[in-house]
């Protein structure tokens, strides 16, 4: 390691990974905007964040916690060209005032802790302005 690659480091620092209760509100976040299922919960994140990523167990682990609470509801849709149903998630119309309440945490979350909005200097600007 040198100093460069802290630099680098900050320049582009690598994803973080949602926890659960991160995770639960932004999967009614997506919700609240219609039927989703994991994978594209999964791939949805990951386009639109640099910053965010979503693990298969903690992203499992929220829906399950959220269809517990009848928060969520899941169906099977056939799609067409896939050989087996995919498992839908919808918002179960009672929660939708909860689910906004919720996903308006992770909205206001995902805007305020952007890690990627502060670039550090790369090493040489700063090393010059050390040694100046």
């Amino acid at each position: 390691m040198n100093f460069e690659d802290i630099y680098c480091f900050f320049r582009n620092p690598p994803p973080l990974y949602l926890n659960q209760e991160l995770a639960v509100c932004y999967i009614l976040d997506i919700l609240l905007q219609g039927d989703s299922y994991g994978t594209e919960l999964i791939a949805r994140l990951e386009h639109e964040s640099s910053t965010y990523r979503l693990s298969d167990t903690v992203l499992y682990s929220a829906i399950k916690f959220l269809e517990a609470n009848g928060t969520i509801v899941g169906y099977w849709k056939k799609v067409e060209g896939r050989g087996r149903p995919r498992r839908m998630y919808q918002i179960d119309t009672e929660w939708t005032n909860k689910a906004k309440e919720l996903a308006h945490f992770w909205t206001r979350y995902s805007t305020t802790h952007s890690t990627r909005s502060d670039e550090p200097p790369t090493f040489e600007s700063r090393a010059l302005s050390i040694g100046s």
